[in-house]
């Protein structure tokens, strides 16, 4: 075995994990997982899941794994050697598990080298102008539900409509079809929670059928059509790479164009409507932000240490190891735990106090060979949305705090946030 990493490791109690997994998906726990990450790393860096497999609480705990080239994602191979091949071979999980982040070298390292970088400071400074526009005219949109009814849903107007009309745009999708694609994103999701239940994966299956028949029309009528936008770029490179199997080709342009688009939606309509949260719910906060505009990244990083819009992600030990002093066995799945990792004290000072200015550090777009595509994307996003509701709305305030999909774990979904002037 090799060592990696001088960490605590533990023993754990198998009900008190079960009992706060019971309170994460709580709408208590939702509304406020601080104290459940908290007493989860009081039980260890490396916490025994229920099911088997391990939880990983602590920072660097969770930074190894992720940078650490003996830990691979759950791809087909691993999938195959599980017990349990019913819950492997439900449509959503087949899906997902082509897409770049279930892909492991060579495949992955093959698929990134082709794609290089799409999101480049060059491309996102085209799309700059652009992304400001959309979120112009969705504050538009805020601005007149504001008057009309005194209060409005800051994720419904806002928050999940500018990541698809950005993308959505980037990709020359219709607007008409944008209502369909949220639909079904959030359905399709249950299917990568820790243990989703029959019905959840019965969900999940349908919305993956709905998804594949939308992806598929619209790379086909872009082959019969094609434009000036991404989408026909990436035709011609996957064509032009197999040049006779266009079967190949299209299952590679279906994957990247699929994945791309909904992994853009409920996370960075997350990452939005937190910042408002976080920002409006005092008002101090918005002030100070609104005189020290310079501040406006540094607010958006503090909001993606503070409350991540993934809170688990799954590695496999590619062999034998140890992990803060915890034995792992080749094929163990441990489950990072972005939250409870910027929550360390260890790593960041009074984790539990939201601080503009803290500098700190989180986890939460990844790391290693399998960092977050769009994750600069995402930023531009929230960069350019933030001073524009600074700016226009300097009395924006929430009705209440915001609603979340308590059904979820893996994927952090807040459902609505009412906000008013």
């Amino acid at each position: 075995m090799t060592a990696v990493g001088d960490i605590r490791g533990t023993t754990t109690d198998r009900r008190a994990v079960i009992s706060l997994l019971r309170r994460l998906r709580s709408g208590e726990g939702q509304a406020n997982p601080l104290p459940i990450w908290e007493e989860l790393r009081s039980l260890g860096d490396v916490v025994r899941a229920p099911w088997g497999g391990y939880f990983v609480t602590g920072f660097d705990a969770c930074s190894q794994v992720l940078r650490g080239r003996t830990w691979l994602v759950p791809d087909f191979a691993w999938q195959e050697r599980q017990p349990d091949m019913e819950r492997w071979q439900a449509p959503a999980t087949q899906e997902m598990t082509r897409t770049l982040p279930r892909l492991n070298a060579p495949t992955h390292t093959c698929q990134r080298r082709a794609l290089g970088n799409p999101f480049d400071r060059a491309t996102l400074q085209a799309m700059r102008p652009r992304v400001a526009a959309l979120a112009s005219g969705l504050l538009d949109d805020l601005e007149d539900r504001l008057r009309a009814d005194g209060e409005a849903d800051f994720v419904h107007t806002v928050a999940e409509q500018l990541p698809m009309h950005t993308v959505g745009d980037w990709l020359g999708i219709a607007p008409e079809h944008f209502a369909h694609i949220l639909d079904f994103t959030h359905r399709q999701v249950y299917a990568q929670e820790l243990l989703p239940t029959k019905s959840e994966l019965a969900v999940s299956a349908q919305a993956t059928l709905e998804m594949r028949a939308f992806f598929t029309e619209l790379i086909g009528q872009r082959r019969a059509r094609p434009g000036n936008d991404v989408l026909t770029g990436w035709i011609h490179h996957w064509d032009a790479r197999y040049p006779d199997d266009r079967a190949t080709a299209d299952q590679v342009i279906y994957d990247l164009t699929m994945f791309i688009t909904i992994a853009s939606l409920e996370t960075t309509a997350v990452l939005l409507a937190n910042a408002v949260w976080f920002l409006t719910q005092e008002p101090s906060r918005a002030a100070w932000l609104r005189r020290h505009p310079e501040h406006i990244d540094d607010a958006i990083e503090e909001t993606l240490r503070y409350d991540p819009p993934v809170h688990v992600n799954s590695r496999i030990a590619a062999d034998d190891t140890v992990l803060a002093g915890v034995p792992i066995a080749k094929d163990t799945t441990v489950h990072v735990l972005y939250g409870s990792a910027a929550h360390d004290p260890r790593r960041n000072e009074q984790p539990h106090v939201f601080d503009i200015r803290r500098n700190g550090s989180h986890l939460t777009f990844g790391g290693g060979a399998h960092y977050c595509l769009g994750a600069a994307l995402a930023r531009l996003e929230a960069r350019e949305l933030l001073g524009q509701v600074l700016e226009r709305f300097p009395t924006l305030r929430p009705v209440a705090p915001p609603e979340y999909d308590t059904s979820r774990v893996v994927f952090r979904r807040i459902a609505s946030l009412k906000v008013t002037t």
